[in-house]
């Protein structure tokens, strides 16, 4: 077997590529800003990322979504060894392990490898797409590493992973009638919990997603407590105005500087953009964004094959719904969840795997050129 074909340079898409690149070079210089001592590791993985990108684009995509059987294993192991004395935890979340000296977060390596199992998966048994049996089926092996993933807890990462799930199977052609099922039963669900939130004591969530869902609805009733970072990073955005207050600024009525933003450098990046870049440069990262999980989605529907399909609009839906749900926290628009701006974030794992995703797609690409 090939592992590796000819293609013609023509072919690979450079446009893809250079987005990539420009984004992750506008978040090195936010986290230069934000915390000077991780941008050389950040930048390192910058460079680790563009070289298992390249490698995974011109290897053949389907070679190892046949080893989803295995991908779906080496998941449960490193989630399951979140949970063992090799894990780590900060701020009471045990989200890392340590491997030969190397920490990284298995959740992130999740996301693309529950890609890869359900892209072989779903073309296996693609004449089954359309009924309730499967759907059941898709779930049950969803419910194990979701499992794991919220016992952590890391309630964001699962509604991320959901999110993922879900389009797979839409691009994968499931029946409406499930899907307007899932919705009819979604809403209401989400609306009960928002309810139940505000209803004093909730039997549903814990106390701290209790408060951060009170936090959003009512942000002046906890700006000294859980809805301070947002508050905060709202402040500082409106405060960059258009252009912004430059580049690493020293200016002495910086929300960053005076120490106002913790995790400056990871969940809130995106604070630091629109007080140093103003807001043409909160439009740049959105718009880029943007603009790769169209490339990813439009990739998807130029694919050859069900899993290239998949594993395309797995990877535009990650990147899209992941960003907008970031940004969505830095303005106050969501809860505050958490979670990592692709690309832009600091983070080695996240930013290392959401690469390697768009190695896949590249090479997707590649293979619906020939």
């Amino acid at each position: 077997m090939n592992y590796i074909k000819r293609y013609k340079v023509t072919n690979y898409d450079f446009m893809l590529v250079i987005m990539v690149i420009a984004l992750t070079t506008i978040g090195i210089m936010a986290i230069s800003s934000a915390d000077p001592s991780s941008r050389n590791k950040q930048i390192a993985g910058m460079a680790g990322g563009i070289i298992a990108m390249i490698f995974i684009s011109i290897l053949d995509y389907l070679w190892f979504t046949r080893l989803y059987i295995l991908a779906y294993l080496a998941n449960l192991v490193l989630l399951g060894l979140v949970l063992s004395p090799l894990g780590s935890s900060t701020n009471g979340a045990q989200r890392w392990i340590n491997l030969f000296g190397i920490t990284f977060q298995p959740s992130e390596t999740a996301k693309i490898l529950l890609i890869l199992f359900y892209a072989q998966f779903i073309m296996k048994y693609k004449d089954k797409v359309k009924s309730l049996g499967f759907v059941l089926v898709s779930l049950l092996f969803l419910a194990a590493p979701l499992g794991l993933i919220a016992s952590q807890p890391d309630l964001s990462t699962c509604i991320m992973v959901m999110i993922i799930f879900s389009m797979m199977l839409f691009v994968a052609g499931i029946n409406w009638k499930i899907v307007g099922a899932v919705l009819g039963t979604a809403i209401p669900l989400a609306l009960f919990i928002i309810y139940n939130a505000v209803q004093g004591d909730s039997s549903l969530l814990h106390d701290y997603q209790q408060r951060r869902i009170l936090a959003w609805l009512h942000p002046e009733d906890y700006a000294n407590s859980d809805a301070y970072q947002t508050l905060n990073s709202m402040m500082a955005i409106g405060s960059g105005q258009l252009y912004g207050k430059g580049y690493n600024t020293n200016e002495i009525s910086s929300v960053l500087n005076g120490g106002f933003i913790s995790e400056s450098q990871t969940d809130f990046i995106f604070t630091v953009i629109g007080e140093e870049f103003g807001f043409l440069g909160a439009c740049i990262v959105v718009g880029l964004i943007l603009l790769i999980a169209i490339r990813c989605f439009m990739i998807s529907r130029r694919a050859t094959t069900k899993a290239g399909e998949i594993i395309a609009a797995g990877v535009g839906a990650w990147i899209g719904f992941q960003g907008f749900l970031n940004m969505g926290v830095a303005t106050g628009v969501m809860p505050n969840t958490g979670i990592p701006l692709p690309f832009v974030s600091y983070g080695l794992t996240s930013l290392i795997s959401v690469y390697a995703g768009i190695g896949f797609v590249l090479n997707v690409r590649l293979q619906s050129s020939k």
